[in-house]
C-alpha cells in the first residue's frame, strides 16, 4: 500500500451561499487519525440534500420555501444545519465515503488496513450511541468525504465483502439508510400499500426497492419521464407528479387508499396525502424539497387514528441491515451520473436540478 502523503485533494466549503462558496484545492492535510479512529483512502462519495441543504442555510426556521441551490440570504448562521445548530468553516463535506482503510489509530485492530468499508454517518455518543440527541453528521460537525482521505470512529465503519463498485456503493450511506429508517419506523411489511413521493431520487429509489424486499406494492410519484426507470426497479405504479389532484390519481392507481405513505417532499400536497391514507395508516417524513411549512387539518389525523412519523437519526442497526442486503445481492443501487471532484459545484447543481433516477456520485480517482 502507497506511503500517506501530508496534503490531500478536497471540496472546502468556505461558508453559508451558493456553489461558488466551494473551492477545491489540493494543499489541505490529511486529517490526523486520533484514538479509536481509522483514516479511509476515499475512492467515491455521493452527493445528497444535506450538502446542499447545509450550504445554502435551508435548515434555518427562518427559511420557510423550497430547497434551492442557491444560498438563502434570510438564512440566520445560529441554526443553518440540520440539528439547529451553528456551523464552522471551512468544512469538507460529504456523508456517504467509500473506499478503503489505509491507517488506524490507537485501539483499533491493525487488520483493518487494506479492507474496503462503507460509513454510518452518524456520530454518535460512544457512552449512549441509542440517544438521538446527543448525534453529529459526517460532513457536518465533522469533514467528510469530498476529499481523497477522511477520518471516522472505528465503530461507525462497515467493512464488507460487496462485489459492487465503489462508485456504487457511495450512493448508499445516507439515501439509503434514510429509506431503510423510514420503512422501519412506520413497520411496512407485506400485503401492505405504500406510495412514495420524490421516488426518482436516491431516497425514493432507495424507497422502492427496500419496499418491494418487504413484499410490499409500491405507488411511485415522479416526473413521467421517468416512469419506465421506476418500474424497471419494482414499483408496481408510476404516477406522474405534475398531473392534477396527484394523490387522489395514487389512489386510482392503487385501487385504494394507502396503508403508507413516505414522503420526501412536503409542500403543497402534504394535507391530501393525508386523506388518502387507511384508518389507522401512518406517514413518514424525511425531507420537504417543496416546501416545509403545511397546513394540517387536526380532524384528519385524529378522526382517522394517523400515525405521523420523522426520520432523521437511526439507530446503528439501521446501517449494519443495509450493509447484510448489499452483501447478499438484495439491493441494487442506482447510479445516475459521476463527477470528479473539480467538479462538485456542477454535480450540485444537477441535483439540485432534480432530472436525475438514483444517485449522483463525486469520484476521486
Amino acid at each position: 500500500m502507497s506511503a500517506i502523503p501530508d496534503t490531500m485533494r478536497a471540496a472546502l466549503l468556505l461558508g453559508r451561499g451558493g456553489p461558488e462558496m466551494l473551492v477545491v484545492r489540493d494543499d489541505v492535510p490529511v486529517p490526523t487519525v486520533g484514538p479509536g479512529e481509522v483514516l479511509i483512502r476515499v475512492a467515491a462519495c455521493g452527493v445528497n440534500n444535506t450538502d446542499i441543504n447545509t450550504r445554502v442555510g435551508w435548515y434555518s426556521r427562518s427559511v420557510t420555501g423550497a430547497t434551492s441551490g442557491a444560498g438563502f440570504t434570510e438564512a440566520r448562521t445560529d441554526d443553518a444545519t440540520w440539528g439547529s445548530d451553528g456551523l464552522t468553516f471551512p468544512r469538507i463535506q460529504g456523508a456517504d465515503p467509500s473506499g478503503r482503510v489505509v491507517a488506524v489509530g490507537p485501539g483499533v485492530a491493525a487488520d483493518l488496513v487494506g479492507r474496503r468499508v462503507l460509513v454510518d454517518p452518524w456520530l454518535r455518543d460512544r457512552a449512549d450511541p441509542q440517544d438521538r440527541s446527543r448525534v453529529g453528521y459526517l460532513g457536518s460537525e465533522r469533514d467528510g468525504g469530498f476529499a481523497e482521505y477522511c477520518a471516522v470512529p472505528v465503530r461507525n465503519v462497515h467493512s464488507h465483502d460487496s462485489v459492487l463498485s465503489d462508485i456504487e456503493l457511495a450512493s448508499v450511506p445516507c439515501s439509503w439508510s434514510t429509506a431503510e429508517h423510514m420503512l422501519q419506523r412506520v413497520g411496512l411489511s407485506e400485503i401492505q400499500t405504500i406510495a412514495v413521493t420524490g421516488a426518482s431520487g436516491g431516497v425514493g429509489s432507495a424507497l422502492i426497492q427496500l419496499a418491494k424486499l418487504r413484499g410490499a406494492t409500491v405507488v411511485a410519484i415522479a416526473g413521467a419521464a421517468k416512469a419506465d426507470r421506476l418500474r424497471a426497479i419494482g414499483a408496481d405504479a408510476v404516477v406522474a407528479r405534475d398531473g392534477s389532484d396527484v394523490p387522489a390519481a395514487a389512489v386510482t392507481a392503487a385501487g385504494g387508499r394507502f396503508d403508507v405513505i413516505a414522503d420526501v417532499v412536503g409542500g403543497g400536497d402534504f394535507g391530501d396525502w393525508l386523506e388518502v391514507l387507511r384508518r389507522g395508516g401512518r406517514y413518514v417524513t424525511s425531507g420537504a424539497i417543496a416546501g416545509p411549512i403545511v397546513e394540517l387539518d387536526l380532524r384528519t389525523l385524529y378522526l382517522n387514528d394517523l400515525e405521523l412519523y420523522g426520520a432523521t437519526v437511526f439507530g446503528p442497526n439501521v446501517f449494519a441491515d443495509l450493509v447484510g442486503y448489499l452483501e447478499r445481492g438484495q439491493i441494487q443501487p442506482l447510479v445516475h451520473a459521476t463527477f470528479p471532484l473539480e467538479r462538485i459545484a456542477d454535480a450540485q447543481a444537477a441535483f439540485a436540478e432534480k432530472r436525475h433516477v438514483g444517485a449522483l456520485v463525486v469520484t476521486l480517482g
